[in-house]
């Protein structure tokens, strides 16, 4: 795809963030809110920065998915060039480093590199982690060693993480592929294409796996199961609802990923609805208004969702009720929310972290990464925040409870669980 169609894409996705309809009668009412000027705020604790890295040149102005990922003691992540980094989660100290952009160390002291586009990702799984780029590239190193253990490729973009269970590997495309593969040596066990409308949001939904099925939102509005050792097609839920006149004002992808909790599904569109659906039989429990293009967090009964104006929900996630919302980051680009101990937080686009209180949503913390913004949702793993910027700034953030010695005890804490 050029330059001109990727600019082309960023403005269809600004334009149906702007029109995309609100959770409420009033907001629709009022049109859209203005960008939410940060104000000073009672701060519940203090944070504190653990380790930093420089991912080298980030992912810039482009759309990308690629967010750290932590497993077996480390942090993975990537830069859109190429650079595939495994981090120790503790100190931040590079465990190893691979470029996905000269694999087989061909290229010339005076050739230029050719960055290998990566997007969406990293996950990890039986000692391995995989990688994939929009150049439909996938894969698999060692996770200890940085190793190359095998690679193959699909038709069309990767710009969705892809989901590992039971030693398969489900990968999702813009063109509309899901392939599977055997996650230990990249043989394919099964493929199915799904219909693609023509016109889509610049992203696509990353698959989730849980009892033997694999769900997947699509860019016709629909989650779909698929059986996850054959790839028959199971049931179908509508999420979307198109309404308007032109084709861009009936965009209805669901892009984020489902979320499985118990014997439910959770699921967002991008315009339409928020749903709960029965794993077994697709059968829809309930349905609310909601917008969203952002990863969806559960934790305990609460649903936590930022919607397409920047606006933070918590909601029941037995009946669909609002338990609280707060408007206080509209029109600031905030990423999707990730629980972080009885806080959720979100990232913004000024490269601003923030931290809500998860029983009524009033702000908690505040801590700055850097001017380039964040992108996608916070990492959290063993009480710690990690979150990359656009221009590549990794950051490790601690929370300090006030008690003497906290970050000390906190150290010692994720030392004894790795």
């Amino acid at each position: 795809m050029n330059f001109f169609n990727k600019k082309l894409i960023a403005v269809c996705l600004i334009a149906v963030g702007l029109t995309a309809c609100s959770s409420t009668d009033d907001e629709q009412e009022e049109g859209v809110q203005p960008m939410a000027e940060l104000t000073e705020i009672n701060a519940a604790f203090t944070t504190e920065t653990l380790w930093i890295n420089q991912v080298g040149n980030g992912v810039q102005d482009y759309f990308s998915r690629i967010k750290p990922h932590a497993a077996y003691g480390k942090i993975f992540t990537a830069n859109r060039d190429g650079d595939a980094i495994a981090y120790d989660a503790l100190t931040g100290d590079t465990v190893w480093k691979v470029d996905l952009s000269d694999l087989d160390d061909e290229r010339g002291y005076f050739d230029n590199k050719i960055a290998a586009q990566v997007n969406g990702g990293p996950i990890a799984g039986i000692n391995k982690v995989f990688y994939t780029t929009e150049n439909g590239d996938i894969y698999a190193f060692n996770a200890e060693t940085g190793e190359l253990d095998w690679q193959s490729k699909i038709k069309g973009e990767i710009i969705a993480t892809p989901a590992l269970d039971s030693g398969i590997l489900v990968v999702n495309s813009a063109s509309g592929v899901l392939k599977a593969f055997n996650a230990s040596n990249g043989e394919e066990v099964w493929q199915v294409v799904q219909d693609v409308p023509a016109l889509t949001l610049r992203g696509t939904s990353s698959p989730a796996i849980a009892a033997g099925g694999v769900i997947v939102g699509t860019p016709s509005g629909e989650v779909t199961v698929y059986i996850l050792e054959k790839g028959q097609q199971g049931w179908t839920v509508e999420v979307g609802e198109a309404e308007g006149s032109t084709e861009l004002q009936r965009v209805i992808d669901v892009d984020t990923t489902p979320v499985i909790y118990g014997d439910k599904i959770y699921s967002v569109s991008s315009r339409g609805n928020l749903v709960a659906i029965e794993l077994r039989t697709g059968r829809v429990l309930w349905k609310r208004q909601y917008s969203s293009y952002r990863k969806l967090s559960i934790d305990g009964n609460n649903i936590f969702l930022t919607d397409v104006n920047g606006h933070v929900y918590a909601i029941d996630r037995n009946n669909g009720l609002e338990r609280w919302s707060q408007l206080g980051l509209s029109q600031r680009s905030v990423t999707g929310p990730a629980v972080d101990g009885n806080y959720v937080v979100v990232g913004d686009y000024q490269g601003y972290l923030h931290w809500l209180d998860q029983e009524t949503g009033e702000f908690a913390a505040r801590h700055y990464i850097d001017g380039s913004g964040l992108h996608t949702t916070p990492t959290v793993a063993k009480n710690i925040v990690y979150s990359q910027t656009r221009e590549g700034q990794l950051q490790a953030v601690g929370r300090d409870d006030g008690s003497k010695g906290f970050f000390d005890k906190l150290f010692q804490h994720i030392n004894n669980l790795f």
